[in-house]
């Protein structure tokens, strides 16, 4: 039988915030002044797909560590230079245009659902997102956390072990008391070989309307249609 679940660390991006709608109104906002017109929703995509790759150099020990806000600011410089941009977006909207990430809105069940499990759980972000990222869109949303967990703690970004094995020493819980909460199958998969218990979250729009993980594609502990839905089957 397993043990009492005592805390749930989070993912955030795709989980918790609409990363893709929130980053397309940036780029609206940030490069319409300039006259540029711009495929919002195909920029925030483009953005996004420079993710994994980069933080793979962390990973790989081709880069050193850094904060998320250094990998997404040499991203967007990429796609900029792809788009044949490079030219016409200057530097002080290109540093504002990094802190989309910083701005997102959550999804409309979260904050309440948030509420109701922190009744009973302990609760922290698990995030590629650095812990200043993590404070700006919690204060942005109004999240309460016990802890801001993840990447900057562990120095290394998931899908590597320790990163969730970091957030459950910070807890003084065994692995097994802790779940990993997740939009994304293999963040669960990777979170279930390090030792933690895992719920899977549905974010069918994740990337655009109808484009996102609807059911998991792992075995989880838990499978829900949104954080509300969550807490109901955890009794919150």
């Amino acid at each position: 039988m397993n043990p009492p679940i005592r805390a749930l660390v989070f993912d955030v991006f795709g989980t918790l915030v609409d990363w893709h709608g929130g980053v397309a109104r940036e780029v609206r906002a940030h490069l319409q002044p300039l006259g540029l017109d711009v495929d919002a929703a195909a920029f925030a995509l483009a953005w996004r797909a420079q993710y994994q790759p980069a933080m793979d150099e962390v990973r790989r020990g081709l880069i050193p560590f850094g904060k998320l806000d250094l990998l997404h600011r040499r991203n967007l410089d990429v796609v900029l230079r792809e788009l044949g941009l490079d030219a016409q977006v200057d530097e002080a909207t290109r540093q504002s245009l990094n802190l989309a990430w910083h701005r997102l809105d959550a999804w409309p069940e979260v904050p309440a659902a948030l509420a109701r499990l922190r009744q009973r759980f302990l609760l922290a972000p698990c995030s590629n997102g650095h812990i200043a990222l993590m404070v700006n869109l919690a204060r942005r949303n109004g999240l309460r956390w016990d802890a801001v967990l993840g990447a900057e703690i562990a120095r290394d970004y998931k899908p590597t072990p320790v990163v969730y094995q970091a957030a459950a020493a910070a807890l003084d819980l065994p692995r097994e008391q802790v779940m990993m909460v997740a939009a994304h199958s293999w963040d669960l998969a990777a979170a279930a070989q390090a030792g933690l218990r895992t719920a899977f979250i549905a974010r069918p729009n994740e990337h655009g309307p109808g484009v996102g993980e609807t059911r998991a594609q792992v075995p989880v502990d838990y499978e829900a249609a949104d954080l509300a839905a969550l807490a109901d089957t955890l009794g919150c």
